[in-house]
């Protein structure tokens, strides 16, 4: 073999060789080929959910712990951003809210309260969510609505109904309804802030979300408001 003929196969060996050197260097590296053909989608990285069948999904929302617990954390709710967020990936069947309406206050006050309340509650209930409401008097050693029992009954007569059930509250006395909800099979998914959910609420519920860790997903935007009517002259 010539001098020209050996740089003719060695030329034609090159794009084998650059080829094999990438190969090695991935090896090296522990890279999978296939990471250069599929780039990680930051969309999809920051999905709750991915991966999770969850089927139909049923929500539980208590009201006031909820408003409790943004507090902590300054964070003001956007509720349609509330439920898509916690409807990823999945079919809502049913998403309730529960919360207390209070009856101590002057009849003045109360009513100017409680319009403004009941128009609230009149947009959530046009924009997806199942609204149930109690009435309450504060006592000096309970100041909050109690509604679990309402959230307990709910969430176990819906079980055959649904897939997972989304309880958005860290009150440990719910633990005994979400223990029910899983041995019929169903999931149950738990979101509050860490600092006040009961550890035992934890540990009877299959997955556990910080409220911290997705705020910046369901914050109000500075300008958006919520667009109701009052109802003075209506009834809810």
């Amino acid at each position: 073999m010539n001098i020209n003929t050996f740089t003719t196969e060695k030329e034609k060996d090159k794009p084998l060789n650059e080829d094999l050197s990438g190969k090695e260097q991935r090896f090296i590296n522990h890279e999978p080929e296939s990471s250069l053909l599929k780039k990680p989608n930051s969309t999809a990285s920051s999905s709750l959910f991915q991966g999770i069948h969850r089927g139909r999904v049923a929500i539980f929302i208590d009201g006031i712990n909820l408003f409790h617990a943004a507090l902590q954390v300054g964070l003001e709710i956007d509720y349609l951003k509330l439920l898509c967020r916690l409807t990823e990936n999945s079919r809502l069947l049913r998403a309730f809210f529960y919360t207390g309406i209070d009856m101590s206050r002057p009849p003045a006050i109360r009513l100017r309260s409680q319009e403004k309340q009941q128009g609230f509650l009149f947009w959530m209930r046009r924009n997806g969510y199942r609204v149930v409401t109690k009435e309450f008097q504060p006592v000096e050693s309970y100041k909050k609505p109690n509604l679990n029992v309402e959230i307990a009954v709910d969430m176990i007569n819906l079980a055959p109904y649904y897939d997972t059930a989304v309880l958005v509250s860290g009150d440990g006395d719910l633990a005994y309804a979400v223990n029910a909800v899983t041995s019929t099979g169903a999931r149950v998914e738990v979101v509050s802030l860490r600092a006040m959910t009961s550890d035992n609420l934890i540990d009877v519920a299959d997955y556990f979300i910080d409220l911290d860790s997705i705020k910046q997903y369901i914050q109000k935007d500075a300008k958006s408001g919520y667009n109701y009517r009052t109802l003075s002259n209506s009834t809810v």
